[in-house]
């Protein structure tokens, strides 16, 4: 007897729990990522104040550097899933190798430019002459831990292409943990100073990649899946990964751009712009949790040749971004009284930041929108189509958040900027969604 399709109800609650499944505990690791800078900043913080200038520049570089290579975590996610849809999953676990692998070449490659050129990079970033000195340490030592970082990066692919957020969870907060009591020990206990806070954060990095690595192999043996390095694996990771590049580069790109235009606009707007910044970026995680439960779902689907299947659940999971959106928005607007406060005292900055704070909570919908499309392209293999859709952006926005300081408005006319930013993200995803030529099926794209 042939069974039933499923009504469009259970089809919703389906999704809903596979979203559900997968994006909490997503969220849960990308939270835990940011803690690594404030458990540095809050013991560096006591040994003085150029020390934890110094730390601000070394992790700005740090994070700048680290942040262009997250294709390795983007595409590795797609490639798996689809072989996972596929029912190979000695495949798909290969992939997942040939990922880690050119995050280890990458990594050396980093180290490699990083270290003669850390004094270089520390003035280019307009350290202080006292601060100079603890931020080159910090960046010379923190280096090192840069293979380990990109290899947690493409481990984490390859386990969200399994459909396994939660085991990142565990390990982002074990290392967490680890980076905290090892910085507290190594900065007060054995003396070393910012110089111990680097150490202790190479050594728990290196403990994550670890961690990771044993998951990793331990699934490639029970699978039967090669560890050895393969060359043409390697390239095409690397191919896969060019697109999602020039995204994040436009992205930062559009970021740089809208922090330059604030410090022009003078010292009150420059720090409202900041605390603006920071919460934007707060959103971003929860919002970015779907978008990875996107990733893997949707990569799976095709993989298992279910267009259908796939467009219910880009469907449904635009839905989730719209819904989260709208409450992230509501939250936003209902704690705006208690959230400035919390990072001023001054009444020049709140006052210039409260408008730009009302325009992100407007437009958390559209950010919604925004990262669940996103999710849905990278995890159909849609790269090329991100890339230029994003330089279209970076094109859109350039000329407007520059035109600012000379038109007028502030910071509340840069948010608008930013807003448009966001607008013209969903329409060009949107279009490309409603086009269906992200649809894929089969293994590979």
């Amino acid at each position: 007897m042939t069974q039933a399709p499923p009504t469009p109800e259970a089809a919703r609650r389906r999704h809903d729990r596979e979203i559900v499944a997968l994006a909490v505990p997503a969220f849960g690791a990308l939270v835990a990522e940011p803690l690594f800078v404030m458990a540095d900043s809050a013991i560096v913080g006591h040994l003085g104040t150029a020390q934890l200038a110094g730390l601000g520049v070394a992790s700005a570089l740090l994070t700048t550097a680290v942040s262009v290579f997250v294709f390795l975590a983007y595409a590795t996610t797609a490639a798996v899933a689809r072989r996972v849809g596929a029912g190979d999953l000695q495949a798909a676990i290969r992939q997942g190798m040939d990922g880690i692998w050119l995050a280890l070449l990458l990594g050396a490659a980093v180290i490699a430019a990083v270290l003669p050129a850390a004094p270089a990079l520390v003035e280019l970033f307009g350290a202080s002459h006292t601060a100079a000195p603890y931020a080159t340490t910090y960046l010379r030592i923190s280096s090192l831990g840069i293979p380990a970082m990109l290899i947690v990066l493409a481990s984490t692919g390859v386990l969200r292409g399994l459909q396994d957020t939660k085991t990142p969870l565990y390990v982002a907060v074990g290392g967490f943990v680890a980076n905290a009591a090892l910085n507290a020990g190594l900065v007060y206990g054995a003396g070393l100073g910012i110089a111990g806070s680097a150490w202790g954060t190479v050594i728990a990095q290196f403990g994550m990649a670890a961690v990771y690595l044993f998951v990793v192999v331990r699934g490639a043996r029970k699978h039967g899946a090669s560890l050895r390095p393969d060359a043409a694996g390697i390239r095409s990771c690397a191919q896969a990964g060019a697109p999602l590049l020039v995204r994040t580069l436009s992205l930062r790109a559009i970021l740089m751009i809208a922090t330059a235009v604030a410090a022009r606009l003078g010292d009150a707007d420059m720090a409202a712009h900041q605390i603006i910044l920071s919460l934007w970026s707060l959103l971003a995680f929860a919002l970015d949790a779907i978008a990875i439960a996107g990733q893997a779902i949707i990569g799976r689907y095709l993989g298992a040749n279910d267009a259908q299947g796939a467009r219910e659940a880009c469907r449904r999971m635009i839905q989730w971004g719209i819904a989260s959106g709208f409450v992230l928005g509501l939250v936003v607007l209902a704690a705006r009284p208690i959230f400035l406060p919390l990072f001023t005292s001054d009444s020049a900055v709140q006052s210039t930041a409260l408008p730009a704070l009302v325009l992100v909570a407007v437009s958390q919908p559209i950010s919604g929108v925004v990262f669940v499309l996103d999710g849905v392209l990278m995890g159909a293999g849609d790269g090329p189509y991100l890339a230029w859709a994003m330089l279209l952006t970076l094109a859109v926005f350039t000329p407007v958040a520059l035109l600012v300081p000379t038109l007028g408005g502030g910071l509340t006319a840069l948010w608008g900027a930013m807003t448009l930013m966001m607008a013209v993200r969903m329409l060009t995803l949107w279009l490309r969604s409603r086009s269906g030529r992200w649809i894929v099926t089969g293994a590979t794209r």
